[in-house]
């Protein structure tokens, strides 16, 4: 049994559940959608990560004695609304984007249809999961752009809390990093784990040479010394005396990384150690690794500036209510208008407009009459964005685990070959491709 999600949650969805008992409206269907009204910093275009991680923890969303005793005793609802959570299960239907989908303003991104007491008390967790892990997804690919065919991992868990550690390392693998230092990230979600050693481990021993010789001893030829503990130049040459021409590799973590890289790489060729890789690992982000591509570097090792989306730790979305049921039945739009943050109503549906496999526009077909939703027949140059995540009730269990996550991982690599070039710039501009809103047919 795994804890209860239910109370990762604000205080106020439960008042205007309390609320809505009362006065009848709590039953009404409802539609809610979660979106981003602009992608945070600048970006030209957005990773969508998280969705698969909310399904599970939907199915642990569940009121127990203790959360129930919680509520009692802080009186944040009535003995009605206690007897309603005890029995809560979600029974609505949940489509949206799939992890590894590109998102753009606008994009319908995760639709919840339920009544409106079962839909309004799962904001703060889909919007916890999905801006948190969108933003790590969004920054890795930038990093992943920028570092070509050169490998990425992720070694960013000491900066981050510990959850959201295991949670960042699965959203930079989805977005194109290839491995992780997080154990718990490789057994939850089957990433491939990475790392040999830190600078305590030369510190530890009486010389460079006994601690080179003893990770030798340990872990093979193949493995990666450290090399920057003390002198760099010194070091490299007692790597490749102590582990000979065959040395897997080399990690640099401090310096200017493109002169210590030129540096270290001509040494190595001199030695006679042309196969040995180098690895960086110095305050990477993806500007700095875009900096590295004329450098002689085979691999980056990256750590607070995945996990903390490279300056935008969250992506800005929002969970809003766009439509619902009146007292009479009838299905009507409804819309924030504030200024800044206004949303727009009706049920969407998403396509991604293609010309000649590159996509050229985001369009969000919206319905008022709620009789019928737009399919791929009536946009045949575009292709269908959303999938059914939870249907009356059911999650489907394909979106989850590390089978969830290797199919998300997959998807992104494919959906990313879309992009215009455009998109692949790292300055701030506007989005890539513009999203158009149309009537549904």
């Amino acid at each position: 049994m795994h804890p209860s999600t239910a109370l990762h949650t604000d205080r106020y969805e439960l008042t205007m559940l309390d609320a809505a008992l009362k006065d009848g409206t709590a039953h009404r269907p409802c539609v809610f959608e979660l979106f981003s009204r602009r992608l945070s910093g600048g970006r030209r275009f957005g990773v969508v990560a998280g969705t698969g991680r909310l399904l599970s923890l939907l199915r642990d969303f569940r009121f127990g004695d203790d959360e129930l005793r919680f509520l009692r005793d802080e009186r944040v609802v009535d003995a009605a609304t206690l007897e309603f959570l005890a029995g809560y299960r979600f029974s609505g239907s949940i489509t949206g984007y799939r992890e590894g989908e590109l998102y753009f303003p606008g994009s319908p991104i995760v639709t919840v249809e339920s009544s409106f007491a079962e839909g309004v008390i799962l904001e703060t967790l889909a919007l916890s999961v999905v801006n948190h892990d969108s933003a790590v997804a969004t920054a890795a690919s930038r990093m992943s752009i920028a570092a070509g065919d050169r490998p990425l991992a992720e070694m960013g868990s000491r900066r981050a809390g510990e959850e959201s550690a295991v949670a960042a390392a699965r959203a930079a693998f989805i977005a194109g990093f290839g491995a992780t230092s997080n154990l718990e990230a490789g057994r939850s979600w089957g990433i491939p784990t990475m790392g040999t050693a830190a600078h305590a481990w030369t510190l530890l021993h009486d010389t460079e040479e006994d601690a080179f010789r003893s990770q030798i001893q340990a872990l093979g030829v193949g493995t990666t010394l450290l090399i920057d503990t003390y002198d760099i130049r010194a070091g490299v040459n007692l790597a490749i005396r102590v582990a000979g021409t065959d040395l897997g590799g080399v990690r640099i973590d401090s310096g200017d990384l493109p002169i210590v890289a030129a540096a270290v790489r001509a040494q190595l060729d001199d030695l006679g150690a042309t196969n040995t890789k180098i690895t960086v690992t110095s305050d990477l982000d993806e500007y700095a690794i875009a900096s590295l591509a004329a450098s002689p570097v085979d691999a980056y090792g990256v750590g607070t500036s995945v996990v903390t989306g490279s300056g935008v730790p969250t992506s800005g979305m929002v969970f809003k209510l766009v439509a619902r049921q009146d007292a009479a039945g009838s299905w009507i739009s409804v819309a924030k208008a504030s200024t800044d943050k206004g949303s727009k109503g009706g049920r969407k549906a998403a396509f991604r407009t293609l010309d000649r496999g590159t996509a050229t526009s985001e369009l969000i077909a919206v319905s008022d009459g709620f009789e019928s939703v737009d399919g791929p027949d009536e946009h045949p140059r575009a292709r269908a964005l959303q999938t059914a995540f939870v249907t009356a009730g059911d999650i489907d269990t394909a979106f989850e685990g590390a089978g969830g996550v290797s199919a998300a991982r997959a998807h992104h690599a494919h959906v990313r070959e879309e992009l215009p070039v455009r998109a692949l710039a790292l300055s701030r501009s506007d989005p890539a491709i513009p999203t158009v809103y149309v009537d549904a047919e």
